[in-house]
């Protein structure tokens, strides 16, 4: 029997995660439920799902077993909580939520309630980012030296306008950051694991009515020793591919969007022939670098089918909720050492508050 995803939220993204699921064998979309009853009945028929007038009414539905959150990003926590309590299944819209207290009390409410809880990550599971993350894991790079995340992206003033919650700290949770470049914040911690400390500048250079960043810099020391920068931008015309690159004494490789640009290390390998083959053939799209409607959904039904199997297996979801939060953590410390202007550790002991000056 299929699993029943309940779709709570029915703005853009509901369409993605739509199409994803179509993709995943033994899992469809069954019904939805968005507080503008408007919306969600122009998703239910556009889709043929059912539209429910209240999120109790969907959480009863015998054939919802598991919801996926698409609300604004700072207005997760309550569903996400309140599905859990019922017994269902949660898989989250990037970011988990914007605060770490948030993120916990739904990591702590599917705990309790013993349903599976997963963070919608799809950078993790293309083809190159497991490529690359199989040579970090085996050792191939040695010591790590550098990793950098640059996330060059434009918006529109109209992207902002176009809602009401965009651009806020009560609901967008930040800007660049959080919003847009959380995706490759989160590929490059999966790569070059934990964050230590980070210092970082911010700033709002190029829109207007919106209370967070559009430009953000920052560096980091990592675990490991090794140093880093990310660089995330709404304003930098007309939009750029996001890219990863991580560095070593013994190899140096990158990303462009999801294709692997540029890899070279002191051993070579026979399989890095057909790395490099692959690398002279691929040629990514545009992704979401200027248009936030153009990313597609493959990475979404890669994670879904991910999900659907922790679900049916007993297992645990490769991007769970801890993982999720582990993005959060950074780009909130990040804040903080703007605000601030000095060095943050992590782990963060509290959440910081958004937007003081």
């Amino acid at each position: 029997m299929a699993i029943g995803f309940g779709m709570i939220g029915c703005g853009m993204i509901s369409r993605f995660h739509y199409r994803a699921l179509e993709d995943v064998r033994g899992a469809e979309m069954v019904g939805c439920y968005d507080r503008n009853p408007d919306s969600a009945k122009k998703f239910a028929d556009e889709v043929g799902i059912v539209a429910y007038e209240t999120l109790e009414e969907m959480l009863a539905a015998s054939d919802v077993d598991a919801v996926s959150i698409g609300t604004p990003s700072g207005a997760h926590m309550e569903p996400a909580v309140q599905a859990a309590k019922a017994g269902k299944h949660v898989i989250v819209e990037k970011p988990l939520e914007i605060t770490l207290k948030r993120c916990d009390k739904i990591i702590a409410a599917c705990e309790k309630h013993d349903v599976k809880l997963g963070t919608i990550f799809p950078s993790r599971f293309h083809p190159a980012s497991k490529t690359l993350k199989k040579a970090m894991d085996s050792g191939r790079f040695g010591r790590l030296t550098l990793g950098d995340a640059y996330i060059k992206w434009f918006r529109t003033q109209e992207y902002y306008d176009s809602g009401a919650w965009r651009g806020t700290w009560k609901l967008d949770g930040g800007g660049a950051l959080m919003n847009q470049a959380i995706h490759t914040v989160d590929l490059l911690q999966w790569l070059m694991g934990d964050v230590l400390e980070i210092s970082a500048l911010t700033d709002t250079l190029a829109h207007e009515r919106i209370e967070v960043e559009d430009v953000a810099v920052a560096t980091l020391r990592f675990a490991s020793g090794a140093l880093g920068v990310i660089e995330a931008t709404t304003a930098a015309y007309p939009g750029y591919l996001k890219r990863v690159e991580v560095h070593g004494l013994a190899g140096s490789a990158s990303i462009e969007e999801e294709d692997i640009k540029t890899w070279d290390f002191a051993k070579a390998r026979k399989s890095d022939e057909k790395i490099h083959a692959e690398m002279a053939e691929r040629k990514s799209g545009g992704g979401g670098a200027s248009d936030p409607s153009a990313i597609g959904h493959h990475g979404h039904a890669m994670q879904f089918a991910d999900f659907c199997k922790a679900i049916k297996g007993g297992g645990t979801p490769a991007v769970d909720g801890p993982e999720g939060r582990k993005a959060v953590e950074i780009i909130l410390a990040i804040y903080k050492s703007a605000q601030t202007g000095k060095p943050v550790k992590l782990p963060l002991k509290s959440d910081p508050v958004l937007g003081k000056k």
